[in-house]
């Protein structure tokens, strides 16, 4: 998934204009962007997007972000949304390998209730948005075969240690929140899934997104969430391997597969070792399907 477009549970005019927007996925979001008062009216609009959605068949992943284990409202989200087959479950306010277990378990109920295959479901952690969750990220390795990526988030985090401001007077991330992402980063590798990129809040500065975006592929992560459809087209740019990294990509590929017992090959006088194969693998499989 190279892009993850946010939309409120309860509007449905942002998930008609979502419809259109070209995402990989959309969060369909019963957490944050719904008051609490409005939960239950939220998860029955969530409820009516999700059927029109299957009904229509559309490509893109539907990912619902629930509330959070320890919020009292988890219970009533899934038993809402899990009838209608969503792909992946959204975790805020994870902590650690055991919430992904814990989420599990209720997932595996639900789908036996729902009469869906077991596992049918997926998991996406937001690792960071606590201050204790820092301490969890090396325990997802393992966890659950339901971890299909991690995220991390500076929002709630910035709130959750008392900061005044994640960013700096440039726009950058100050330290407590880098060291968050480059975790998150090191924790996704640990667990073979993917890393995810926060949101970029500041939608109408598309050249500060495109930079972040770049970075953020240049050290690892392999897509990003959105809270507007207008990032969606550079997100999905910026993530979209390039003709020539494909090129060289299935050349490394094929070289190692017509010399199985080498170490190191030689392609235009350029050395490529076992960490070369496995980066080339790693970026065809972020192909999108055509």
């Amino acid at each position: 998934m190279r892009s993850l477009l946010f939309v409120p549970a309860d509007s449905p005019r942002k998930q008609a204009r979502a419809l259109a927007c070209g995402a990989d996925a959309i969060i369909v979001d019963l957490e944050d962007s719904v008051a609490a008062q409005a939960k239950d009216a939220g998860r029955q609009a969530a409820r009516e997007f999700l059927q029109e959605w299957r009904r229509q068949e559309r490509a893109a992943r539907i990912i619902v972000r629930i509330n959070a284990l320890d919020s009292g409202l988890t219970e009533r989200d899934l038993d809402a949304l899990m009838p209608l087959r969503p792909d992946i479950i959204m975790l805020p306010k994870a902590q650690g390998g055991r919430d992904v277990q814990h989420l599990g378990a209720k997932l595996a109920v639900r789908e036996a209730e729902s009469d869906l295959p077991d596992g049918a479901t997926q998991i996406l952690p937001i690792a960071t948005e606590t201050a204790g969750a820092i301490f969890g990220l090396g325990s997802y390795a393992g966890a659950s075969r339901r971890l299909c990526a991690l995220t991390w988030g500076a929002e709630d985090l910035s709130a959750d240690i008392g900061a005044e401001s994640n960013r700096d007077a440039n726009g950058q991330y100050t330290s407590p929140y880098r060291l968050a992402r480059d975790l998150t980063l090191f924790a996704a590798a640990h667990a073979g899934v993917d890393a995810l990129d926060t949101v970029f809040v500041n939608f109408q500065d598309h050249a500060g997104l495109r930079a972040e975006c770049e970075t953020a592929r240049r050290d690892g992560f392999t897509g990003k969430m959105a809270i507007h459809p207008d990032q969606i087209a550079v997100i999905n740019e910026v993530f979209t391997p390039s003709a020539k990294a494909i090129a060289e990509a299935r050349m490394i590929i094929e070289t190692f597969a017509n010399q199985p017992d080498a170490g190191v090959i030689g392609i235009d006088g350029q050395m490529y070792d076992r960490p070369h194969l496995r980066r080339a693998e790693r970026l065809l499989a972020r192909v999108p399907k055509t």
